[in-house]
This record gives structure tokens, C-alpha cells and sequence, in this order.
């Protein structure tokens, strides 16, 4: 039986983000959690889904709950409040 994704099916995550937003390379978030640093790149840009277990390892890398970090829907984009003149 298999439950992962099916094709077309992407798991959409706030990883650039969160690591952005915490000034961690991708070299280091990789070596953080043991991978090669090209994964944390195909992870960000979707072309890959994580194990239910890398996912985990993310989510408590950055200290947020693994719904925070990923879902089956794209998250809303975030977009700056406007500038007071």
C-alpha cells in the first residue's frame, strides 16, 4: 500500500521561509538534519516530498508544528502590510 503522494499531488512547505526568515543556509539546515544540501533544495521547490520522518526533523529543527512547516494545500502568500505614508 502505498500513501504518498500521487502524481500531481504535491506537498507544498514553508521551508525557504522559515530558513530564510531564521539566516540558515541550506548547507547548514542540511547538515543539521543529515542530508545532502541538494535535497533541502528539491524539498523547497517541491520537486520532492520528505519521509513523514524528515518532515518531523524539519518541523523541530525550526520549532514549529509539522503543520506550520507543510500541507497538502499551498499556503496563502504572505504579503508585506503597505507602507504608512
Amino acid at each position: 500500500m502505498n500513501d504518498g503522494p500521487k502524481p500531481g499531488e504535491a506537498i507544498h512547505n514553508r521551508i525557504a521561509m522559515l530558513r530564510v526568515d531564521r539566516g540558515v543556509s541550506r548547507r547548514e539546515l542540511a547538515e543539521a538534519l543529515g542530508v545532502h544540501y541538494q535535497t533541502v533544495g528539491y524539498l523547497e521547490r517541491g520537486e520532492y516530498s520528505p519521509s513523514l520522518h524528515l518532515a518531523l526533523r524539519i518541523a523541530a529543527y525550526f520549532d514549529v508544528p509539522v503543520e506550520f512547516a507543510f500541507s497538502i494545500e499551498p499556503f496563502p502568500v504572505l504579503r508585506p502590510a503597505p507602507l504608512e505614508a
